[in-house]
């Protein structure tokens, strides 16, 4: 199961920093996440100060 950026997002980029398969971007406000590239290895979720990435 992919995972999603929900709205206490920070952008602060620190998961797409961690994410290995590069599936976060900077979006208009936040970060997303490419769910189609998406590998639900939980990086972007462990590296989070705001615990904004979560499993759909």
């Amino acid at each position: 199961m992919a995972y999603k950026i929900n709205d206490s997002c920070i952008s602060c980029g620190a998961c797409a920093a961690e994410c290995p398969v590069n599936a976060i971007a900077e979006g208009d406000g936040q970060y997303v996440i490419d769910a189609d590239a998406c590998i639900s290895c939980g990086a972007c979720a462990s590296t989070c100060p705001v615990s904004a990435p979560v499993e759909e």
